[in-house]
Order: structure tokens, then C-alpha cells, then sequence
């Protein structure tokens, strides 16, 4: 591609053009170290680091010209833009030849509820006998190899390669408020935009909910000219979405519980197994989902009807609901040998915590214990409100350890005394170690009882525990193996 045919693509974002020549560019890079000959470098300033300090290592490794933000001329031809990170995505687009062309793509944004409506879709679109790639917090899975993710959302460049190299029909990728404020979904087109929800989170990014709702939005301007809106509008703000988009003439398909939704929810029964009834193009269907919790009927509701708007048959979509095998870290259940139950979800808002411990208690567990901790460096204004669910919805709950991100353990020690001192009501204990916090619930574990780690999911930790593993699930089967081996010994 010639300089010039990138500068058209590149539009009003160009605020000015330094230096000669129009080269032939190769290829496109925002990380200096693997720039080649005939590369186009874009410097980004990031959070951390600043890639216009490395532009002239790009420069030495051969880049043919630049992108900036800052007003700096070079040896290359230079091309100023407004915003670098909206140049990485254009361009980056345009390398890879406009790949979300070549499938269907699915976008998925919410606060909660992302990763689960991308797993369910995926898993009915290949029970239909589609190929699906994913791309998502918990892995990006391309042509049937599964690939370490970044982000939720990967980065522009990573994306346009990915989706490029994906042979697969569809593409379900999780879209998250940070991908979108920073443009990483710039030159997709998607056929479908999912809202699931919208409540507290991020709002140390976002200056308000507010702000966070508008950035969401943004993701339904990559709809294609005959994309759709599948919106839940179970809540206010899927309702204030669809009032947004209803003014934009964009198509919505609505989930609720109300006559005029395309998808009704009805006669929802949630003690033992999640049964519920919808109302769909004037016929009624009973499904079956294997995981507990009023939020998988939404998830599955969201997913029933993008799959439906697809073409997939709704008997499909019934018997797919139903053999669903659920996502890692998402509502993922392990048995006590004593007859209780642990729960592993990546739950992180208040709200999330609120479903997990609600389900609980709609499949009459016996008793509720939640085990959870804080990000460090992360939103702290939701953790008040984190901490005031579980004390209202369990029986006890354990303060620990989440991923510290730099912050002292005393630090951290002393916020989680003071929640607790504010909002425990007697329930509250603290155990900074997370392995000892659940090897402690694990070896108090009772009949009946639901223990409920959440936090982290199928993340490995980042911090040095006491106990020899590396997740949620790898500590519930080492004190699984060490009470087995205690029983031989015995």
C-alpha cells in the first residue's frame, strides 16, 4: 500500500504530513521491536509507556514512515493525526484487507454477562453445524487453537490479524467500555451489536455511569448497513440504549419480559434447575439451562434470540441451551466430598456478586459463604457496594486477596479491616492469603452449603500464596487430593 492510499483511508483524523516520497509500506506496527523494513510505525502514547520515544529505534529497524500525535518531523515521511490509537485501527484494517468482511461478527458488550453470551452463541452456531471463532476475556479461540488473550478486547492490530487468519464462518468477540474508548474495534463492521447490562463498574476509567453508558454505545456505530441491535431490556439502561438507537434508525431486536419484546421471558423456575418459558414470533418455548441463576436465564434469552435472528432453528437452539458445558470460571461448580458445593465466577461488581449469591439462594442452598477480594490500582468506589451485597445476601463472607497490582499488602490488609468494620455485621473475616481463604471454607465446609469464590475465575494469580497452585479451581483440587490422601492414610 502507497503512503498516499493511506493517508486518504486515514481522512480527517491527518492533521499534517512531514517530509517526501510516497513508499510502498509492508506492513503496520505499534511496537518498535518488531518493526521490519517497509513497516509503518504508529507511536501511541500509552498508560505506561510512550511509543514516540521509541520512534527512532523504528526508524533504525527500517520503518518507511510514522504516525504521531505530537508535532515531530523525522527522516521518514511523518503523518500527524488527532488520535493515534484511531490511525492504528484504520490502518491496521486496511492491511489486513478489511477481514470482518469475510464472516458474520457478533459483538457483545454490558458490564456482566459478556463471556457467557459469547460461549452460548458459539456453542449453538457449531451445534447448527457453523464455525465460530471467539475472541474474549477467557481465551481467543481462532480456526479451533485457542490463543492466550491479552485483553477482553485485543489490541487493533492483534484484532485485524486474528479475524484475518480466522477461517471460521462467525466471529463472536466480547466487546469491553476500555476497547472501545481506545478505538481497538476501529475498521470492524459487525452484523450484530448484543447490549446485556450496565451497572457499576470501571468508573475509575469513566469519570461517571453516565460517560461509561456512552462509551458502550460507540460499539453500534461498526454495525453494517443491515447490522441489528439485540438489546436486553431488562434493565433502565437496555431500555435508554434502545431509545438512543431507535433515533440513529438502527434495527433493535428486544429482550424483556413485556408483550412488545421480540423475546418474552416467562415462567421462570429456578429451584434445582433453571427452567423458563419465552414467547418468540408468536410461538411459545420451554428451555432448560444446566447453570443455577435468574442472570443465565438472561444470558441465555439474549443468546436464543441473536441465534434465532441468525437462522438457526429454535429446536436447535433448545437442545443446544440444554447441553450447554458452560464456560471455565463462569458460574463453574465443584463438589465438596462432604456435600457441599464451591462455586468459581470471575464475578467483580456488585452486581455480579448480587446474581451469583442470588442464585444460591433461589436452589436453597443451606447455607452461603463468599470468599472475595480487590484489585489493586482498580475502581475503588464499588467496593463499599461489593462488600455491602455480600453481607446482605450470605452467611459469612471471607475478605482476601485479588491481584495487589503493585499496592502493599499492608495496604490492602488495612482497606479490607476497615470494609469489614463498616459493613461486616459480625459475617466478615479476613484471610489475606486467597489459598488459605478457601482452604479454610474447604475444611469448614458443610452439607448443603454453597461456597462462592469469586473474583478471579480461571485467571492465575499474580501474587505468591502459601498453598502450591496457580487458580481458583487448581486450590479446590489440591485440598481436593490432599483430603482424598488424608482418607488412605487414615
Amino acid at each position: 500500500m502507497r503512503l498516499t492510499k493511506l493517508l486518504g483511508i486515514l481522512g480527517g483524523n491527518v492533521k499534517a504530513f512531514y517530509g517526501k516520497g510516497d513508499p510502498e509500506l509492508t506492513g503496520v506496527q505499534m511496537d518498535s521491536r518488531k518493526v521490519k523494513a517497509g513497516d509503518i510505525f504508529v507511536a501511541i502514547a500509552g498508560f505506561q509507556t510512550d511509543g514516540h520515544e521509541y520512534i527512532g529505534e523504528a526508524i533504525e529497524k527500517g520503518a518507511s514512515a510514522i504516525i504521531v500525535e505530537k508535532n515531530l518531523e523525522h527522516s521518514v515521511p511523518t503523518i500527524q493525526v488527532s488520535d493515534s490509537r484511531l490511525a492504528l485501527g484504520k490502518a491496521a484494517s486496511a492491511f489486513f484487507g478489511y477481514p470482518s468482511r469475510k464472516h458474520k461478527v457478533i459483538g457483545v458488550t454490558g458490564t456482566n454477562g459478556k463471556t457467557t453470551v459469547s460461549y452460548i452463541l458459539k456453542h449453538i452456531l457449531e451445534q447448527a453445524g457453523k464455525s465460530c471463532s471467539l475472541l474474549g476475556t477467557v481465551s481467543y479461540l481462532i480456526n479451533n487453537e485457542v490463543y492466550e488473550p491479552s485483553n477482553t478486547t485485543p489490541d487493533a492490530l492483534q484484532m485485524q490479524e486474528l479475524i484475518a487468519r480466522s477461517n471460521d464462518e462467525f466471529v463472536v468477540l466480547e466487546v469491553s467500555s476500555h476497547a472501545l474508548k481506545q478505538y481497538r474495534i476501529e475498521g470492524l463492521e459487525l452484523d450484530f451489536g448484543l447490549f446485556t447490562n450496565l451497572s457499576h463498574d470501571h468508573l475509575d476509567y469513566h469519570s461517571t455511569i453516565d460517560e461509561y453508558f456512552e462509551t458502550k454505545t460507540m460499539m453500534y456505530e461498526y454495525l453494517k448497513s443491515d447490522g441489528q441491535a439485540i438489546v436486553s431490556q431488562l434493565t433502565s439502561w437496555g431500555s435508554k440504549l434502545s431509545g438512543v438507537l431507535a433515533k440513529k434508525n438502527i434495527p433493535v431486536q428486544s429482550v424483556g419480559y413485556n408483550n412488545q419484546d421480540d423475546l418474552k421471558i416467562e415462567e421462570i423456575t429456578l429451584n434445582g434447575q433453571t427452567r423458563f418459558s419465552i414467547t418468540y414470533n408468536g410461538q411459545k418455548y420451554s428451555l432448560t439451562y444446566p447453570s443455577p441463576g435468574l442472570h443465565n436465564v438472561y444470558n441465555a434469552a439474549m443468546a436464543f434470540l441473536t441465534a434465532a435472528k441468525i437462522g438457526v432453528e429454535p429446536e436447535i437452539i433448545i437442545s443446544a441451551l440444554k447441553n450447554f458445558p458452560g464456560v471455565p470460571g463462569r458460574f463453574e461448580m465443584v463438589d465438596h466430598p462432604d456435600g457441599a458445593k464451591f462455586i468459581i465466577d470471575y464475578a467483580h461488581t456488585s452486581d455480579a456478586i448480587e446474581y451469583c449469591l442470588q442464585a444460591a439462594k433461589e436452589h436453597e442452598a443451606a447455607g452461603i459463604r463468599h470468599i472475595f477480594g480487590f484489585r489493586g490500582e482498580r475502581d475503588k468506589s464499588k467496593r463499599e457496594e461489593m462488600v455491602k451485597a455480600s453481607a446482605r445476601l450470605s452467611d459469612e463472607f471471607i475478605l482476601t486477596f485479588d491481584d495487589l497490582n503493585g499496592v502493599p499488602e499492608e495496604e490492602m490488609i488495612a482497606e479490607l479491616k476497615a470494609l469489614n468494620e463498616r459493613f461486616g455485621k459480625n459475617k466478615g473475616k479476613i484471610i489475606p492469603d486467597r489459598t488459605l481463604a478457601i482452604q479454610y471454607a474447604w475444611d469448614t465446609a458443610v452439607q448443603g452449603e454453597w461456597i462462592l469464590i469469586t473474583g478471579k475465575g480461571p485467571e492465575e494469580y499474580q501474587g505468591i500464596y502459601q498453598l502450591p497452585t496457580n487458580t481458583d479451581k487448581e486450590t479446590l483440587s489440591y485440598l481436593h487430593e490432599m483430603k482424598n490422601k488424608e482418607k488412605v492414610i487414615g
